[in-house]
Formats: structure tokens, C-alpha cells, sequence
């Protein structure tokens, strides 16, 4: 395994403990309530981040073995094992998410020098060498995690964590083939600054705020009107652009 992998497992085993802890503190009952993410239960999101660790295991599996494994199915597939682990009682999904946490943490540890260095396509069509698809595992759990709504906020999430999400968003929107929004995000508690287009047009209006807050605007969770952003030239925060 290269240093890279070792570099990504840290941080995300330790996102992992926290996911885990406050999956821990759930009653039964409230696995049903209501995620940030609706219609998703909180037993939608713990159940979709248990799939989506094993997807990203296919894909790395691709990467090892050279054989193609998507990562789903099918998005029928997908929808239909989430739906399928929404409902389990939290002791079933505390043992799914450290299962499927293993696997993941085996799977990136089995990789090769050449399986790093191997390039499979993701769900969204993008071709990802191991590189940049460990880290999406840390993405997903932190995000997840605010989306359990159940304690854990944007503003918990370690700042360099949050720093590598906003970036890999706004890489996403900047490989986009249609053009992104002329926005230019600026957090005012980091030097994060990026242009959503790549190429800071002067047409870009500028919002700026933490970068937690940022991050939930960005991310499509937090509302423009409670995200306590402000926005230079209308003054109008706009709806987030699609992300995922």
C-alpha cells in the first residue's frame, strides 16, 4: 500500500468512531426519525453508508483485480437495499456499519503498487484512480453523519476534513462539461476561496461565510436562509447548485 492509502485510513477510521458513537446513543425509535435528507429516515442514511462503503470496495476491487465491478448494480439496486436496512433495529446497523468498515479498511490495505495506479469509472461515469476514491469514504461519513441529524453538526466536522470536501465539490462542479454557477465561495474562519467555474470569471458573485456553513449550503442541506452566508453585489444567497 502506498502512503497515500495509509494517509486517508487514519482520518477515516477516526470519522468512522464518530459516526459509530452516535449511532450508538439512537433508541430504536428514533432510527425512524426524520434525516436532513427527507425522505430518508436516520435508518436511510446509516444503511446507505454501509452500501456505499461496499461500493466503493467493488470499484477498488476492480482496481486490484482488473476485472470490471461496478460499483452498483444498478441504481434500482442501490435504492432497493437502502430501502431493505432502513428499518433494522440499531444493534443490526452497529454491526453492519463495523462490518462494512472492516471491509472497506481491508480492501484499501490489499491494494497493490499498480492497482493504485489503475483507473475505474464510478457511478457518475468519472473515471477515479484508488487515490481519489479512498478519500470519497471520508466524504461520505461526514456528510452522512451531519445528515443524521442527531447531534453531530457541519461545525463538528474536523476542519481539514471539511477543507477536502469543499475542494473536492468544487473540483466536481469546475470538470462539469455545462457550466457551473459564476460563484466564488470564500469561507471568512480559513483561506479557503474557490471558484465553482475554475477559472474566476469576473462575472462570479461572491458568497462568503464559515466554512462549515459553507459546506452545508454546498452540500444542499443547509437552506440559503439559514446558512448565514451573505453575498456581494444582489445580496441574495442563491439555491445551492445540484452536487450529487
Amino acid at each position: 500500500m502506498t502512503g497515500k492509502g495509509v494517509e486517508w485510513l487514519e482520518p477515516i477510521e477516526a470519522s468512522t468512531r464518530r459516526f459509530l458513537a452516535t449511532v450508538e446513543t439512537l433508541t430504536d425509535a428514533e432510527i425512524a426519525g426524520e434525516s436532513l435528507i427527507p425522505p430518508w429516515t436516520r435508518g436511510h442514511v446509516i444503511a446507505h453508508v454501509c452500501r456505499a462503503g461496499d461500493s466503493l470496495v467493488r470499484l477498488l476491487t476492480w482496481a486490484r483485480t482488473g476485472i470490471e465491478t461496478p460499483q452498483y448494480a444498478s441504481m434500482e439496486v442501490r435504492a432497493e437495499e437502502i430501502e431493505a436496512g432502513a428499518g433494522r433495529p440499531v444493534a443490526e446497523q452497529l454491526d453492519d456499519l463495523v462490518a462494512s468498515a472492516q471491509r472497506f479498511a481491508d480492501a484499501v490495505r490489499s491494494l497493490t503498487p499498480t492497482a493504485w495506479n489503475r483507473a475505474v469509472r464510478a457511478r457518475t461515469g468519472e473515471l477515479r484512480t484508488p487515490e481519489a476514491i479512498v478519500p470519497m469514504r471520508l466524504r461520505e461519513l461526514e456528510i452522512h453523519h451531519a445528515d443524521l441529524n442527531a447531534g453531530y453538526s457541519f461545525s463538528d466536522i474536523p476542519e481539514p476534513a471539511a477543507r477536502w470536501i469543499l475542494e473536492d465539490m468544487a473540483d466536481a462542479f469546475a470538470r462539469r462539461e455545462h457550466a457551473s454557477p459564476a460563484l466564488l465561495l470564500r469561507a471568512t474562519d480559513t483561506d479557503f476561496c474557490r471558484d465553482l467555474t475554475g477559472d474566476r470569471r469576473a462575472a462570479t458573485v461572491e458568497i462568503a461565510g464559515a466554512q462549515a456553513d459553507l459546506l452545508g449550503w454546498l452540500s444542499g442541506r443547509i437552506p440559503a436562509e439559514r446558512a448565514g452566508l451573505t453575498a456581494d453585489r444582489t445580496g441574495r444567497i442563491p439555491p445551492a447548485p445540484t452536487w450529487i
